[in-house]
């Protein structure tokens, strides 16, 4: 099934190109905004999976160029995102030490909404294409072995990075937690849509270039073994978001006027805009295109606009 919010944060079923209003199905569910509906809503899926399918049965679909798709998980408790986890199309020779981030549950934004680049002095602002697990119930010390059980559906996920904020080392937090950092859509896809997760394609678009193109076969750390370890370090709760890493090589300077459009086999397509208000520019180049071209920097480098760095600078 695919589900998500429209218009209003109305609760829908999409079916083809319709989605259905089962808005009505749900209220029984305790809630006190969208965030919390959807997240009870995971929890009761056993309870409410059939009334949905009824309902969507049953009711009058509306054209999906009609309605305002909404980000389908509004305030997940935790957004988790695995580090490094991919091996690279083989350059890497081994895989990077597990490791991963969380980000602010406020950076999430969803279908035709705008990623809004920071007035700060960030080297680059890149997107990186991901494919994440929604968590589909409460999980502490996960093996690996019963991971998948623990899925309720998957969803595309772009990890917006703010990258080379000083001080250096000063990493993570400001780098990823920031305002409209986490689209997600446009809508969740259940786990029972998806027979192999660890094979399907995801490309990411820049107006119309692509730019990102790899499959999940690429994982360093498959996504059982990522359940286990973020598990092991604190509960995952229904509704919950795990991303689960990008091939690197893809990797382009984000700026003023993109339209990005970012596509999992199977997941459907998510696409935004990004505005920064001090209409900064930087190279198109790829970090695969600029090693090509002997770059010792693969970060594209910023042309004009405030914080502009000297060539050769840090």
């Amino acid at each position: 099934m695919r589900i998500g919010y429209f218009d209003n944060y109305r609760l829908g079923v999409i079916k083809g190109d319709a989605i259905v209003d089962v808005s009505a199905v749900v209220q029984g569910i305790p809630h006190t905004n969208p965030g919390n509906l959807m997240n009870g809503l995971i929890e009761r899926w056993g309870d409410y999976k059939k009334k949905l399918e009824d309902a969507a049965a049953a009711g009058k679909g509306m054209p999906l160029s009609s309605v305002e798709l909404r980000a389908p998980l509004p305030k997940p408790s935790n957004i988790v995102c695995m580090a490094v986890n991919y091996m690279e199309d083989g350059t890497r020779t081994e895989p990077a030490p597990i490791n991963a981030f969380m980000k602010s549950p406020s950076s999430i934004i969803g279908q035709g909404e705008t990623m809004v680049l920071p007035d700060v002095p960030a080297k680059v602002f890149e997107g990186e294409a991901e494919v994440a697990l929604v968590i589909g119930k409460h999980g502490a010390n996960i093996k690996a072995a019963d991971a998948m059980s623990y899925i309720f559906g998957y969803i595309n996920f772009i990890d917006g990075s703010a990258r080379g904020l000083p001080p250096a080392r000063n990493t993570f937090y400001q780098m990823k937690s920031r305002e409209t950092f986490a689209p997600i859509g446009p809508y969740i896809v259940t786990a029972d849509e998806i027979s192999d997760p660890q094979k399907l394609q995801i490309r990411l678009w820049v107006n119309g270039v692509l730019k990102q193109n790899f499959n999940t076969s690429d994982m360093a750390r498959k996504i059982p073994d990522c359940i286990e370890f973020i598990s092991s370090i604190h509960t995952l709760e229904p509704g919950d978001i795990l991303a689960t890493g990008t091939n690197h090589r893809g990797l382009n300077a984000f700026q003023d006027g993109d339209t990005v459009e970012l596509e999992t086999e199977g997941l459907g397509r998510l696409t935004i805009k990004v505005r920064d208000d001090l209409k900064r520019t930087w190279t198109r180049e790829t970090r695969l295109e600029r090693q090509e071209k002997g770059f010792e920097d693969v970060v594209a480098p910023q042309l004009i606009g405030k914080y502009r760095r000297a060539e050769g600078g840090s």
